[in-house]
């Protein structure tokens, strides 16, 4: 489980980043945080990477503070970032594989690896090529993969639809959905409206460092979510 409690973030210049916020993503969820450039998303997900210490508040996976035990708390957490980064001499398996034993995992085959990368459908092809020529959707697709093999209880996506084309976010959503009937709680933030309705259980808006609704997939199916959103967007 995923949990956030009072959290805020002030930088040294004195911007209020992010503004007292409260989550809890639950075993089997999938949370889907929308919100404009500069409203919270990133640095919400940097402090639960221990990557910025909030100003109060704090994060727990698992039940392990990720900011006081921030090496054990990794155990327990996959993270996919916008802009996937891997080694670009190694081929799509052996970043697979080093990825995949950092996680502390060395008894996993080739062909584990191949099916795995061919559950995010990267090309087969591809397998044993040098991702430096791979286009950012195929970064992206082993980047996928890398948090399927590792196989922690609570994920993170920046953004993950992120130079995927219209098959591969497609097949995104179908992997999403596949965590989420593993028992994964799943954190991700996203510009795109019309994803996050088809995989989301619960939505949130962002603005100005506030979480400023929450809905469920059932009231969204009542709803309008892109006016929902502009509407907020365009409040003062």
């Amino acid at each position: 489980m995923l949990s956030i409690a009072g959290l805020s973030k002030r930088y040294e210049d004195g911007i209020l980043a992010l503004d007292n916020l409260n989550l809890t993503v639950e075993p089997g969820e999938i949370f889907c945080m929308l919100g404009a450039n500069g409203a919270g998303k990133t640095t919400t997900i940097n402090i639960m990477l221990d990557f910025i210490p909030p100003t109060e508040g704090r994060v727990t996976v698992n039940g392990v503070d990720a900011n006081e035990k921030p090496i054990e708390v990794k155990q327990y957490l996959s993270y996919l970032s916008e802009n996937v980064m891997l080694y670009g001499n190694f081929t799509a398996r052996q970043n697979l594989e080093f990825f995949t034993s950092l996680a502390g995992k060395d008894d996993v085959s080739r062909e584990e690896y191949y099916a795995c990368l061919r559950r995010v459908a990267l090309p087969e092809k591809a397998f044993e090529q040098r991702v430096k020529k791979f286009s950012k959707g195929m970064r992206q697709r082993v980047g996928i993969a890398i948090v399927i093999m590792k196989n922690a209880p609570v994920v993170l996506m920046d953004e993950p639809t992120s130079g995927l084309d219209p098959r591969g976010a497609t097949d995104l959503v179908e992997l999403l959905k596949e965590l989420r009937d593993a028992d994964k709680a799943i954190f991700t933030s996203t510009h795109d409206i019309f994803r996050a309705k088809d995989f989301a259980d619960r939505v949130g808006i962002m603005k100005e460092g506030r979480l400023v609704m929450v809905k469920t997939r059932e009231e969204l199916e009542q709803e309008n979510l892109e006016a929902i959103y502009l509407d907020y967007m365009r409040a003062a």
